[in-house]
This record gives structure tokens, sequence and C-alpha cells, in this order.
């Protein structure tokens, strides 16, 4: 096996809410550079969800209001000796919740969703943002590998185009 990855589509995902969602190869391929060099074999699922079922995953899960961008779902394989070190779980990206950011903040909607693809797919890999050592070391490693797939720093990317 190499690696795998899964994009679903949310079924009440509406016409304008579909107009800028990547294609499912685009989503592989951002998923896949995360990956490199990190893992040989791993298996994924990217869902692509509406507003309505991110903010249903965001209250379910985190017990916040309302949809967030991404929310990653590790599988808990260390714990568990049926299931396989490889599969690492599911990422929900809310597509309205991209749009609006990138619109709020001055990004390139198709860099944003490639941001988020890379975040996601590196918390399931076991990087995180929770203090300040982590979220640097975790925000340089997304810089690289969208500087990898042609796209510019997302930290600083508003900025430039403001």
């Amino acid at each position: 096996m190499a690696i795998e990855i899964d994009v679903q589509y949310g079924d009440d995902l509406s016409d304008a809410q579909c107009a800028d969602i990547p294609t499912a190869a685009k989503i592989t391929a951002w998923a896949e550079a995360a990956l490199l060099g990190l893992r040989q074999e791993a298996q994924l699922t990217v869902r692509i969800v509406s507003h309505e079922e991110g903010t249903a995953l965001n209250q379910t899960y985190r017990h916040q209001e309302g949809p967030t961008n991404v929310l990653s779902f590790a599988t808990e394989s260390a714990d568990d000796p049926l299931i396989p070190v490889s599969l690492l779980g599911d990422i929900v990206i809310c597509a309205p919740v991209i749009e609006r950011e990138a619109h709020e903040q001055h990004k390139n909607a198709v860099a944003h969703w490639a941001h988020m693809v890379v975040h996601g797919t590196l918390h399931l890999s076991g990087y995180d943002h929770m203090d300040d050592a982590q979220a640097q070391e975790m925000e340089s490693l997304e810089i690289q590998v969208l500087a990898r797939l042609g796209f510019t720093d997302p930290y600083h990317e508003a900025l430039a185009l403001t």
C-alpha cells in the first residue's frame, strides 16, 4: 500500500457552495505533498462540507458554536492493534468558511484551500500548535510544503495582496 486519500463531498453542499471547491485530484495532491518525507504509507479521508454539517461537527466534537475552517480527527491506532498504523484519520473542511476567510483575509482562494488541506494533514501526522514551539514547527513545515506546491507563505500572503 502507498498513500490512499479518499475525497468526499457532503450531500448538502449547494451549487453556490461548490463553485470554488477544488477537484479531488488537487486535494489529493496537496495532502500527498504534506505527507512527503513523513510517511510512505497512509490512509485518510478529506470531506468537504456545508455550513450546516460543519456547524454540527464543530458543536458535537469541539463544543463550539458555528462552523470552523478545518477539523482533524486522528485515528487512535496506537491504542488498538486491530487498526492499521497507516490509517491516519479524517479531515473535514467547511467550504463556505474557507471561501469567506479567503475573501476577508485577502488571500487567494485556491492557496487557502491548499493551506487548509496541508494543515489538516499535518494534524493527522501528529503536528499541533498548542504552544509557541509547536506552532512554529508546524507553520514552518506548512510554509515549506506550500512553497513546493507553488504557493506563497500563508501567514504573510494577506499582507502581500493588500
